[in-house]
């Protein structure tokens, strides 16, 4: 097993602290604010980028190109399923939380 040192630890800790804290002031300063619908869009244009590298990658490999690794096919294959699983994921999660939502009594 590996020693952790302590010191480093706190270190490392520290330093993100303080790094998380200057993101946080400069958001504040630049008063912007994340929104919500801009992240999750995002999100998903990832996710379909991500899918569209595999199918290209998979069509290269289908057709013979020498450039394309099977293995870069089947990693990327993996990745646009796990990032589309996830995001599925998610989408369940919001879907659940805006029924609850809207079945509360005001």
């Amino acid at each position: 097993m590996n020693d952790i040192n302590m010191d480093q630890l706190l270190v490392q800790m520290r330093a993100m602290t303080e790094k998380a804290s200057s993101i946080n002031e400069t958001a504040k300063a630049n008063q912007v604010e994340p929104d919500f619908s801009n992240l999750f869009k995002d999100a998903v244009n990832k996710v379909n980028e991500t899918q569209m590298q595999a199918g290209e990658l998979k069509k290269q490999f289908e057709m013979g190109n020498s450039n394309v690794d099977l293995v870069d096919v089947m990693i990327t294959s993996q990745k646009s399923t796990i990032a589309f699983q996830a995001m599925t994921q998610v989408r369940n999660r919001l879907v659940t939380a805006y029924q609850e939502i809207m079945n509360m009594q005001v």
